[in-house]
């Protein structure tokens, strides 16, 4: 039965390089601890060579002007962790959660689908390159000893089966307890490599060799637990996980970030990321939430007042909750800043996705710096759609849903997309939702279907807005219209129809009621013509549309 294990080396400095890809470089060290307190928690291997060692305070480390120092990130460990889950799950169902830098996959029944044992070990060390993961990858006949050559030699390792304990022999014992805690396991992992250093064992052949019962005598079970782990002996099931699909990438900044470009090129990098894993699974998203943790700008009002934003004290309920006096008082009260970007199809492209989000910050700006950015994604099934020959050619809905944005951009997200009908008896009873286009390959409409009876419509041409008008009243009727905006609207009325009174929304603030006519007059115009009946100014009248 193989298994095979994928580990990532030095974890806390991988996590921060899989988002700044351009330390690979350099010398980094990761620091941890409160201020002024802080320590070096890890490094990578050319700080190791230039003398900084975890332990070493901040002050040290900074003696060293080529060393990159960045805090360690629990947010950045964690979308790292689920990124190693990602590529362990796209090549088996059954996955176990060893440790944080380490995962293991039972591949029973995957050579026939995948390839032989060693073209699956490249395949996921791969794949697990595209998602920003420096892995070692190894694959044994059972758990432990994969475990052990990922962690003790770097890049792919396949151990043929029966070949164990000679592939294991060369490595240092330290390797037995790499998975080892804080507190006591680690106190008694250190007094077991004391005694076997001073019993001259250094690698997994000598521990391998020793008598079992003199080693039983002095270690007890864990002596010959260990033995069995030295020799690739050791036999144990998987624990798989079963945790719900969460694709999130987060990144935490040294320097608050305030203009849209630089914010930009982060966001294409977590896109990159989200997208990959995305593609891993084989899945797509139809919602991205973009959450922005800002800096803190409690006690400054004053600074913002000399620019001409107002306080909380000076800014009304009404006006908190709109305009550019919501976005500062989202970011300096709350410190937290959050965008949801909803697609009408699952898709997954990086560049698509990019633009609709710089359009939507344009639109939204978080109104303060930004210290934190998060990005999630609803992970769902890619579309799947067959054209048919004698359909019409529609737009992709990828190119659709972008020049709606852009459009939405220039004009008010309020003013574009598909209208449609509230249930009210309003003549302008809409709203505006957003337009979606019909997936491709939808089937049309049947032609066999019967048609309904033709009847003449007479048209009527609306004015949006109404236009306003002058209307002379004879016995509480119009007898004369004037339309300064429309020319040919004006004139003596020949005939008329009306009124008719139409209302409605009453137990809402705003009802309506109006009175309408419909007239002919002498230039040859027939025109609809209301009167709001609850203008508070006095009544006013209006020209709605004229008939063609």
């Amino acid at each position: 039965m193989p298994f095979a294990c994928i580990y990532v080396p030095n974890f806390p400095v991988a996590a921060i390089l899989r988002v700044e890809p351009e330390l690979h470089a350099r010398a980094v060290a990761i620091l941890e601890g409160k201020p002024p307190l802080e320590k070096v928690w890890a490094v990578n291997k050319k700080a190791r060579s230039m003398g900084i060692a975890p332990g070493a305070t901040k002050a040290q480390a900074e003696l060293c002007a080529e060393l990159a120092l960045r805090r360690r990130s629990p947010l950045q460990e964690s979308a790292t962790h689920a990124a190693l889950l990602d590529c362990a799950q796209s090549f088996s169902p059954c996955v176990e959660d060893t440790a944080c830098d380490t995962a293991l996959l039972d591949l029973s029944g995957m050579e026939t689908l995948l390839g032989p044992l060693p073209e699956i070990a490249r395949a996921i060390y791969c794949q697990a390159a595209d998602l920003g993961l420096e892995a070692n990858v190894a694959t044994a006949a059972n758990p432990d000893a994969a475990v052990l050559a990922a962690r003790g030699f770097f890049g792919v390792t396949v151990i043929p089966s029966g070949k164990e304990a000679d592939c294991l022999a060369s490595l240092p014992v330290e390797v037995l307890f790499a998975d080892t805690l804080e507190g006591e396991e680690k106190k008694e992992a250190g007094r077991l490599l004391e005694t076997l250093d001073r019993w001259g064992v250094h690698d997994l052949r000598a521990l391998a060799v020793l008598p079992e019962i003199a080693l039983s005598e002095r270690l007890a079970q864990r002596g010959l637990h260990l033995q069995q782990l030295a020799r690739g002996a050791a036999s144990r099931t998987l624990v798989p996980i079963e945790e719900p699909l969460t694709f999130e990438e987060a990144v935490e900044l040294e320097h608050p970030v305030i203009l849209l470009e630089p914010l930009a090129f982060l966001l294409n990098r977590l896109l990159e990321q989200l997208c990959a894993r995305l593609s891993s699974r084989a899945l797509a998203t139809q919602e991205l939430r973009l959450t922005l943790e800002l800096e803190n700008r409690t006690g400054i009002d004053q600074e913002f007042e000399n620019f001409g934003i107002p306080s909380e004290s000076d800014t009304s309920p009404d006006e908190i909750q709109s305009g550019s006096a919501r976005q500062y008082f989202v970011s300096s009260r709350l410190g937290k800043f959050s965008r949801t970007l909803r697609l009408p199809l699952p898709m997954l492209d990086v560049k698509l996705f990019l633009k609709l989000l710089q359009l939507d910050l344009n639109a939204h700006p978080p109104g303060a710096p930004i210290v934190k950015i998060l990005l999630a994604a609803e992970s769902d099934r890619p579309r799947s759609a067959q054209g048919g020959l004698f359909l019409p050619p529609s737009p992709e809905p990828e190119w659709l849903e972008l020049t709606l944005a852009r459009i939405a951009g220039m004009i008010g997200e309020n003013r574009a997309g598909a209208l449609e009908l509230l249930n009210t008896h309003h003549p302008d009873g809409f709203r505006m939702q957003r337009f979606t286009a019909a997936p491709q390959g939808s089937p049309s409409r049947n032609k066999a279907e019967p048609t309904e009876e033709k009847s003449i419509v007479t048209a009527l041409r609306r004015f949006r807005p109404a236009l306003r008008a002058t209307v002379t009243l004879g016995s509480g009727q119009p007898t004369r219209v004037v339309c300064s905006k429309k020319k040919e609207v004006q004139g003596e009325v020949l005939w008329k129809a009306g009124p008719w009174r139409s209302s409605g929304d009453w137990w809402e603030k705003e009802a309506w009621s109006r009175d309408e006519w419909d007239i002919a007059l002498q230039s040859g115009e027939a025109v609809t013509l209301y009167r709001l009946v609850h203008d508070l100014l006095g009544g006013g009248w209006f020209v709605e549309g004229t008939y063609d």
